[in-house]
């Protein structure tokens, strides 16, 4: 059950606007306000049923749950919109890559704070959400039930979320990659574009239900079953071998989550500079 009579979502871009038409959708009741910085953006979150504002200040003061899912680098300049007053006793949930429970709890003075890290199929309603919680975990519930709203919620620690956005977050662009490269194969081979790429997401889907449906095998197992002696299978399966795709797939999830550390500690101290500096000004004006 979700406990919050109103929800904000500041920065309506493309994550934040794929949260907003899910929680319009399937929560009655319940109050959605967004904020945005461009007239396009405010104009498509009020199509999505939110309340559109440019206020990220008005927008938390009358929220109890807060998203935050502006660009990380955009986060300094964001909390100078709200100033650091308006976080006490609120539920924020930060979409943000990179930006630390630490960061967030210094930030955000006051508030219950959480890390999640959803993917584009939260689209379609599928997405693989992993949550981190910064110990308390008061509100974890409701923001679990917000979370399921886009699909399936996994809680994990901090440390994993780099290795979920190479595999999760990345994800759906490698399996496109996977299913143009079938397709395409299946066009060489004199079967028409459009026939090939829905027989290719058709064997996709399939699989992954027959996986699901048989949790107890391991995929090899599945393979096996398929590749009969001197068949079709055995001859592909070969060819993926003697090309090391296997070892390739294994290592671009290495490298993006890789390449996910790095970000994260890109943006987290630059973030930590500007924040230590906006904090210090306050000090300095009490």
């Amino acid at each position: 059950m979700l406990d919050a009579d109103s929800i904000a979502v500041l920065g309506a871009g493309k994550i934040g606007s794929i949260i907003i038409r899910a929680l319009s959708e399937k929560l009655d009741g319940v109050k959605v306000i967004a904020t945005g910085r461009s007239y396009e953006t405010l104009q498509n979150a009020a199509k999505l049923g939110a309340i559109a504002i440019r206020e990220n200040r008005k927008a938390v003061l009358e929220s109890d749950l807060i998203i935050i899912s502006v660009k990380p680098f955009h986060f300094p300049q964001l909390l100078k919109e709200t100033g650091f007053d308006v976080w006490v006793d609120k539920t924020v949930v930060s979409v943000m890559a990179g930006v630390t429970l630490s960061t967030l709890q210094k930030a955000l003075e006051g508030a219950e704070v959480y890390r999640a890290m959803p993917n584009l199929n939260a689209y379609v309603g599928r997405s693989a959400t992993a949550i981190a919680e910064n110990g308390s975990g008061y509100r974890k519930n409701t923001v679990d039930a917000l979370f399921k709203t886009l699909g399936t919620t996994y809680w994990v620690p901090e440390e994993y979320l780099d290795v979920w956005t190479g595999l999760a977050g990345s994800g759906p662009a490698f399996i496109a990659e996977i299913i143009d490269a079938l397709a395409m194969g299946a066009v060489a081979s004199g079967l028409n574009r459009e026939l090939a790429y829905k027989a290719v997401l058709d064997v996709l889907e399939g699989t992954a239900l027959l996986l699901r449906a048989r949790s107890n095998i391991h995929p090899a197992q599945l393979r096996d079953e398929v590749a009969t002696p001197s068949g079709t299978t055995i001859r592909g399966l070969t060819v993926l071998e003697s090309r090391g795709v296997k070892a390739a797939l294994m290592e671009l999830v290495e490298q993006a989550s890789r390449r996910s550390r790095e970000i994260g500690t890109e943006v987290n101290e630059r973030v930590v500079k500007e924040l230590t500096f906006m904090l210090q000004q306050v000090e300095k004006n009490k």
